[in-house]
């Protein structure tokens, strides 16, 4: 299918930065397969006015848990391990495989009208946000998490993580990691394993890592080093690594993750809201870590708005270092969508001819876009996720003048309403 979206205010890469201009952009075949010249043969299917849209690269989500949508609001001002130990593994230990699909697909709705195109997940029932992927549209990279204090090897996860890895594979808008939750619930043993088999199938590594000062405390405790140097003494490092948080990251630990190119998904709201404070993001860059940016899940969020993480992303580290471009609106939209792109392997992120045509369309008539002044701050600073009219994954409109054409949003947040009711959360 051809689609032309002509003459619309695009956010294109330049260098490290972006820039802005108006364009002709043709997608055929899930691709960007041209910008202001048509290839040859090209025949639009459809033509999307763009006068009065902003068009930027979906935001990809480098961490997510897309089933703990259910859990929106139920887990709040909380210490960390009450919320995790005493409220949100008791009321996963009720979830049936079905609840998680739905709730899966009420994140991908939120994550689509809020400009996402793109998420890496950690979900608990194999195949369930696979599912959920095929039917809505979205890219994804899906793992299974895997743990062993209290399962022991748990052989049989890893093994369901293979089998959806399998059963998916004719689906092109979904790949596997592999996904070892965190040192504090993996043993090293369990690790290396991990990481041997991880290895061996040619997968890469999704887990949590110092994401809090009891896990760093805990850790040096037992083992007398820091979470990064445990993952990394276990093999994990050896392969392509999601970590996510990398809260508790001292000049050393950026040194081993920049070394062994680890790419690191900060989580603002989620690390703010449980009282883990900040990833040194500025810290990490300088040492030459590619970093990325997540959401959490909605038990820790409370939202799936990449637009809200870039606005926390640039502000808290301006606030903590009293500097006004410690981070920028163009560093924090290249972190949002080019260097998680990066992180997952995928060639998504940037308006490029052989880029993915995921894409997202603001509406500049917005109020918050309103004057428009400089686009790339805009996004950072001003837009809230409610300006998204249209949004294009793969080449095909899952959004069009803000209705979902993939997902039915009123039957999944009946079956959401279901759930809750059953876990007595509502």
């Amino acid at each position: 299918m051809g689609l032309l979206i002509r003459n619309t205010l695009a956010v294109l890469p330049a260098g490290i930065g972006h820039a802005t201009g108006h364009h002709d952009l043709y997608l055929e075949g899930g691709d960007i397969a041209g910008i202001d010249e048509a290839p040859e043969g090209f025949t639009p299917d459809e033509v999307i006015d763009g006068t009065r849209l902003l068009t930027i690269p979906g935001l990809v989500n480098a961490h997510a848990h897309t089933y703990l949508s259910v859990m929106r609001n139920a887990a709040d001002d909380l210490a960390f391990n009450d919320w995790l130990f005493g409220t949100i593994v008791p009321l996963e230990s009720h979830l049936a495989p079905e609840d998680c699909y739905w709730a899966s697909l009420l994140s991908q709705a939120e994550m689509i009208r809020s400009g996402t195109t793109c998420f890496n997940d950690m979900q608990m029932h194999a195949g369930q946000t696979s599912r959920a992927v095929v039917e809505s549209g979205m890219r994804a990279v899906v793992c299974r998490a895997l743990a062993s204090v209290s399962y022991g090897r748990d052989d049989q996860r890893i093994a369901e993580a293979l089998r959806e890895r399998d059963e998916f594979a004719c689906c092109d808008r979904l790949s596997f990691l592999l996904g070892p939750h965190a040192p504090y619930s993996c043993g090293p043993d369990y690790l290396r394993m991990v990481a041997d088999r991880a290895r061996e199938e040619g997968m890469g590594i999704h887990i949590h890592l110092a994401e809090s000062q009891g896990e760093s405390v805990r850790i040096w405790a037992q083992h007398h080093c820091t979470p990064v140097e445990y993952v990394r003494d276990a093999g994990i490092f050896d392969v392509p690594t999601i970590a996510a948080h990398c809260t508790r990251v001292n000049a050393s630990d950026r040194t081993i993750l920049a070394e062994h190119g680890v790419n690191v998904a900060t989580n603002p709201a989620s690390n703010m809201k449980l009282g883990n404070g900040f990833a040194p993001v500025p810290e990490l860059m300088e040492a030459g870590v590619n970093v990325c940016l997540g959401t959490d899940g909605a038990a820790s969020n409370n939202a799936q708005n990449m637009f809200r993480e870039m606005g926390l992303l640039a502000l808290v580290h301006k606030g903590s270092h009293e500097l006004p471009r410690c981070i920028s609106a163009d560093d924090a939209l290249r972190i949002a969508t080019r260097q998680g792109a990066k992180a997952l392997g995928l060639p998504c992120g940037s308006i490029e001819v052989g880029k993915k045509a995921d894409l997202a369309l603001l509406d500049l008539d917005a109020p918050s876009l309103t004057p428009l002044g400089d686009p790339v701050a805009a996004l950072a600073y001003a837009v809230n996720g409610s300006e998204v009219d249209t949004m294009i994954i793969d080449g095909k409109v899952v959004l069009r003048h803000r209705e979902l054409t993939t997902i039915d949003e009123e039957r999944v947040r009946f079956e959401v309403a279901r759930i809750c009711e059953r876990l007595e959360m509502s």
